[in-house]
């Protein structure tokens, strides 16, 4: 009778190049304990502010609290905003289907214009 030995695979040398692996990708691997330092804004103590809410319709038309403003009168608005002591809120709404020219002429001219609390609603 032959009895042929079956073949057995060693597997020790398999998990030692994989425990090797292993350890190199720990050591490896970046430290996360670096820290992302962020100047946060600190709630402001007394009444909350007003806001003003500046509404962008669809075929570029603003709006100033409900009422309609002609892109003339915008300037002079947004300078009352920042001139003010207590300034406002501004939150510009634009409507989803307005055109982003007609969005990014109204951010460029509260920038310009120097209005330090602003804010955009976003679009869904």
């Amino acid at each position: 009778m032959n009895t042929l030995a079956e073949p057995q695979m060693n597997a020790t040398p398999l998990i030692d190049v994989l425990l090797v692996l292993l350890v190199m990708l720990v050591l490896t691997l970046p430290m996360a304990t670096h820290a992302v330092k962020l100047n946060l804004p600190q709630p402001a103590s007394g009444p909350p502010s007003s806001v003003v809410t500046l509404h962008i319709d669809f075929d570029g038309q603003l709006y100033w609290n409900g009422a309609n403003l002609p892109h003339a009168g915008l300037d002079s608005k947004l300078r009352e905003v920042s001139a003010a002591m207590q300034p406002p809120r501004l939150k510009v709404v634009p409507d989803k289907r307005v055109r982003y020219e007609d969005v990014a002429q109204v951010l460029a001219a509260a920038r310009r214009l120097s209005v330090s609390r602003l804010e955009v609603a976003p679009i869904f």
